[in-house]
């Protein structure tokens, strides 16, 4: 089934307002070359400066998380009504940056999930198994429970797409094969299509989320259940982020 190749990229905790202004210019100037659709995920101070920096492009704006709650007593939090507000259309959540840091359950992320398709956005649903749980031959069963605790069950293809980070990959000197990322992929798809159906499965969009560069874009972009990439340090340099966009089939 035909699924539209999606290339979003996560600043993370980067950026001031005119290295943020600068960088989204850049890629907004370039979009056209890109044969997929074009995500940038600013840090929320950008958000305001990035989007209008995008104004006019086809590059879709997006927030790096969300409180579950529409308001309330959350000291810090931004909730999904309001990243709607301030022109957003994506937030990524369960991010195994904010699994480990902040010590976000599936539970957490899955309210956080719903909360963004209550305000209308489509939630990047982050999934990924670590180190110590992958040489405990424990990978797919860690990557299934993640998707069976996160995903609300009233997900659509239009508003949920689920990015796989092999969290034991990064800052191992471990790199995972093309075979990797396919088996996890697959597996992915399949455990979608068990608790969601097969049309929901056909359809859902699948991003791969391990160091991709413009180097290794093309090979990780032609596997058959890769439906695009979630881009960490490449998505700092526009040049960079636009590459690997350029490998879409």
């Amino acid at each position: 089934m035909s699924r539209t190749m999606l290339i979003a990229g996560n600043w993370k905790m980067n950026g001031l307002t005119a290295d943020g202004k600068a960088l989204a210019a850049l890629v907004a100037a370039g979009s056209s070359e890109a044969g997929c659709d074009l995500l940038v995920c600013p840090p929320a101070t950008l958000i305001g400066t990035v989007g209008a920096a995008l104004a006019g492009s086809s590059v879709s704006l997006g927030a790096q998380d969300c409180h579950g709650a529409e308001s309330g007593a959350h000291t810090g939090d931004v909730s999904a009504e309001m990243l709607a507000d301030a022109g957003c259309g994506f937030v990524i959540v369960g991010h195994s940056e904010r699994r480990a840091d902040h010590g976000e359950s599936d539970e957490t992320v899955h309210a956080k999930a719903q909360a963004a398709h209550r305000a209308g956005l489509i939630a990047v649903i982050c999934v990924g198994e670590t180190e110590a749980e992958r040489d405990a031959g424990q990978a797919e069963a860690v990557v299934a429970g993640q998707i069976g605790g996160s995903l609300p069950q009233n997900a659509t293809a239009a508003n949920t797409v689920i990015a796989y980070e092999p969290v034991w990959a990064i800052g191992t000197g471990r790199t995972p094969t093309a075979e990797d990322v396919q088996a996890m992929h697959s597996h992915m798809r399949a455990t979608v299509a068990a608790s969601h159906g097969g049309d929901f499965a056909g359809q859902v969009r699948l991003l791969y989320g391990g160091s991709v560069k413009p180097g290794n874009a093309a090979e990780l972009m032609g596997l058959a259940d890769v439906d695009g990439a979630l881009v960490g340090g490449a998505s700092l340099v526009a040049e960079d982020f636009l590459a690997i966009a350029t490998h879409c089939p």
